[in-house]
């Protein structure tokens, strides 16, 4: 499907960016009362997602760890497990994970953040250290 714009040319319609379409679902996810079948989720993001789509998002969700499943009839009734900076994190470590070398890769991350994240990394880091010690 093309848009056009106002001298009458075709314009591609806007790419979502990589994982913005997980962190719309973990949203509609978080208002939910309770578990909901994926028409609930798609009902939620405008309807405009085929539901396939929304099935394939939610399934790549759960092999993330980000939402559960419980079987409901035929389908599933989806729960979050993780918000959108979780999400975020599973990401993170997959790429970690993914590398041979880890304390490169970190001293690499580490070294390339700004003054502020730097010290908000060491508060954490430090506030992980206590909260293990209880």
């Amino acid at each position: 499907m093309t848009d056009r714009n106002q001298g009458g040319a075709a314009q591609q319609p806007r790419r979502r960016g990589q994982g913005e379409l997980e962190g719309q679902v973990l949203a509609a996810l978080r208002e939910a009362p309770g578990p909901v079948n994926a028409g609930w989720v798609q009902e939620r993001l405008g309807g405009d997602l085929a539901y396939t789509t929304v099935i394939t998002i939610l399934t790549r969700l759960h092999a993330k760890g980000a939402v559960t499943r419980e079987r409901a009839g035929r389908s599933f009734e989806w729960t979050p497990t993780a918000d959108e900076a979780g999400l975020a994190a599973l990401r993170m470590r997959k790429v970690l994970d993914a590398e041979a070398n880890r304390e490169a890769v970190l001293a690499s991350f580490v070294t390339a953040l700004p003054p502020g994240d730097e010290q908000l990394l060491r508060d954490l880091l430090a506030q992980a250290a206590d909260e293990g010690e209880d």
